[in-house]
């Protein structure tokens, strides 16, 4: 197969930016978006899955996030993600050797508690309800006597403001799982998600330190029982999201902290995802070299996470379950081939172009023909800047189009998905059209460099803003507030590819459930490379002239 030479191609992914109904809710639609508009009617234009089974995790119900997205496009193929995974290692019971072993053995023995830190969801994105209730059950069969829990809040990957029922849930769960027993078992700290521990790529380490004040130190701001923190953090500011309650620490009837961190403890993140655990996890680890905040005393524990977050920095060195291994990612087969390649982003997505996309794998695969851009994010709430990056990010791309001798360009941008997850539907528009905007500046000097252009995105966001009923009827509050939501969603992706270059293509017939795992495929078939046998199908391939 042969494609003009030289010709680059670029791929443009617009972070959470689906197809929607089209409805008054729906922020792509409402938006301004000439050249989005001009791309999907002059080139060619496709619908693809980017959600549960179609990017590896348990069920179709589960809604794609940035993380199984990007590993699925480099990947080529679908891998078990997540809570698959960790569904996987549970059902063959793999989770309940090694590292969990040790840490039962630290409590039971050396009479230390077991700390359990994480996201209190269902939304299967960072963590699973179903993942912390087998722990529980683990721990009770195990013997541990003393377990404290620190849960952090949601409100975007579930319902939001509705984190006191998660609470209510666990303390239910709990109270059942130690009655008639003199077993030890708490909830000690919490705090919204957004600000309390799980910052992400060294955006904003305050909002791990506040978190490692809540938990280790139990420092943070008292509050007799988790369900009176959230109550009254929501009465002192009505229709506060919960990602952004404060954290909070749990007191007893002396004002002393119910469950701080001490020496002899151990500590379990069972969070899944990466990301937005790899910080604290630093935080328990590290050494004297420690960069992001003064720590205090350390105190000397046995730590483990969920599973591997970092995979070149071996981060966390224990964990319970093992990731997947991904193997022959597009970048890689394109550095094999010493084509340069270049991957820009703004922080809050710098790690999905490069780290996910290659497989979790942060580093280059080859330094000499691969280029990383990161630019570096605001550190506001990203309503109040909706732009975000999207201007510079393009200012890079067409620089490099310009300098040439880059033949895949990859990048994203992070508006619709960012700026999405504030529930501020005026400024997710904004967003939206500032992304539109630069990918009509790229693609202008895509066009003028003569190459192919590719648009899709990672999963929904921004086209689905409002919550819904089991009917897809949107809810409103008692005085007729559209109830703003802040998740992801399960809607289907654009595939937009405009070929500059005078080469023609056409869709392929018959794929089956074509989605983001044929994208590794399809831009190979697009820069004129051999496709490894295990990928799924290229979408596209040349014109019958």
């Amino acid at each position: 197969m042969s494609t003009p030479a030289g010709r680059p191609l670029v791929l443009v992914v617009m972070d959470g930016v689906g197809i929607g109904t089209g409805d008054e809710y729906d922020a792509v639609a409402a938006a301004r978006t000439p050249h989005l508009d001009a791309l999907g009617r002059d080139g060619i234009s496709l619908q693809i899955a980017a959600h549960g089974t179609h990017v590896g995790l348990s069920s179709d119900s589960d809604m794609g996030n940035s993380e199984v997205g990007h590993n699925t496009m480099g990947a080529g193929r679908i891998i078990p993600q997540g809570a698959k995974r960790v569904d996987d290692a549970v059902l063959g019971g793999e989770i309940w050797e090694g590292a969990w072993r040790d840490l039962v053995a630290r409590v039971t023995q050396g009479g230390g508690t077991l700390h359990l830190i994480g996201l209190l969801s269902d939304g299967n994105v960072h963590s699973s309800w179903e993942h912390l209730m087998l722990l529980l059950a683990q721990a009770k069969t195990d013997g541990v006597q003393h377990l404290r829990l620190h849960g952090l809040l949601d409100g975007r990957d579930v319902e939001d403001r509705t984190a006191d029922r998660y609470v209510a849930r666990l303390e239910e769960r709990l109270a059942a799982l130690t009655e008639g027993t003199d077993l030890d078992w708490k909830i000690a700290s919490g705090g919204g998600r957004m600000v309390t521990t799980m910052d992400r790529y060294e955006a904003n380490w305050s909002v791990v330190e506040a978190g490692w004040q809540a938990v280790v130190q139990g420092s943070a701001r008292p509050f007799p029982s988790a369900g009176e923190a959230i109550s009254t953090l929501r009465a002192e500011t009505p229709g506060i999201s919960d990602q952004l309650l404060e954290a909070f620490t749990v007191v007893d009837a002396d004002g002393e902290p119910v469950g701080p961190v001490r020496d002899g403890d151990a500590v379990v993140i069972f969070n899944f995802r990466g990301d937005r655990a790899i910080e604290l996890t630093r935080a328990f680890v590290e050494g004297e070299e420690f960069p992001g905040f003064d720590r205090g005393d350390r105190p000397d524990v046995f730590f483990a996470g969920m599973t591997l977050y970092d995979g070149d920095t071996n981060m966390p060195p224990v964990r319970l379950v093992q990731p997947p291994t991904i193997e022959d990612t597009v970048s890689e087969v394109i550095a094999r081939s010493g084509l340069r390649q270049l991957a820009a982003s703004e922080t809050q997505k710098y790690g999905h172009m490069t780290y996910f996309w290659n497989g979790n794998r942060s580093d280059p695969f080859d330094p000499e023909t691969e280029t990383y851009i990161d630019i570096p994010s605001d550190r506001i709430e990203f309503d109040k800047a909706p732009r975000m990056k999207a201007a510079e990010t393009a200012d890079y791309v067409i620089s490099a189009l310009e300098e040439g001798g880059y033949t895949f360009l990859r990048s994203n941008l992070a508006g619709g998905d960012m700026v999405g997850h504030t529930g501020n539907f005026d400024a997710t528009i904004l967003a939206v059209e500032a992304v539109d905007e630069a990918v009509g500046r790229i693609a202008e000097a895509v066009e003028a460099a003569g190459g192919c252009l590719v648009v899709t995105a990672d999963h929904g966001n921004s086209e689905d803003m409002v919550e819904r009923d089991k009917a897809g009827h949107p809810r409103t509050s008692e005085d007729g507030t559209p109830l703003w939501k802040t998740a992801h969603s399960t809607n289907p992706v654009p595939l937009l590819i405009a070929d500059y270059s005078g080469q023609q293509w056409q869709v392929v017939d018959g794929v089956e459930a074509p989605g983001l795992s044929n994208l590794a495929a399809t831009l190979l078939v697009l820069l004129g490379l051999e496709v490894p046998e295990e990928y799924r199908p290229s979408l596209v391939t040349p014109a019958k002239i």
